[in-house]
């Protein structure tokens, strides 16, 4: 009777520990705030999944991928953005102000919103360290479920 009486708590601390884990290193769902993402995502209140093993530093991200990664400069906040250059590449400084061009530095990549209006993005703060690239964005959870494609793969394969 003692042993099925530990069996109880045994087995929920296991599952609690496996949950940890998953949650910790491979997925986590996560609510979007902010208008950057707009139309992909909306302002707030949507439910996006997170792959933090492939999104941590960078490993198996692509130009396109939407990436939630630690903002570079201020206190410690967390935006989704998108990859518009990875290391090597070229890219525009800031499309909408002039046609300068800035070479992705090794370790970095550069960060975009979808709504370049309302977006602070590597545009400000320059080239971000991969190091703080925590998650690739997958999947809309709620509302709408449904998988997030990588948007510029059209661009980028021609």
């Amino acid at each position: 009777m003692a042993g099925t009486f530990l069996r109880v708590p045994l087995y929920t601390l296991q599952v609690a520990a496996a949950v940890h884990q998953i949650h910790e290193h491979f997925f986590q769902v996560q609510m979007t705030s902010g208008p950057s993402m707009m139309p992909t995502l909306n302002s707030g209140g949507e439910f996006v999944l997170l792959d933090k093993y492939h999104g941590r530093l960078g490993r198996c991200c692509t130009v396109g991928d939407m990436v939630v990664a630690a903002k570079p400069t201020g206190p410690r906040q967390y935006v989704c953005k998108r990859i518009i250059g990875m290391p090597g590449d070229v890219v525009f400084a800031d499309p909408l102000v002039s046609d300068h061009k800035i070479k992705v530095p090794k370790g970095h990549v550069w960060l975009a919103g979808d709504n370049v209006m309302h977006s602070l993005d590597s545009r400000i703060y320059g080239p971000v360290p991969m190091g703080l690239i925590k998650a690739k964005v997958i999947a809309r959870v709620w509302p709408n479920p449904g998988w997030l494609p990588n948007s510029l793969e059209d661009y980028t394969s021609s």
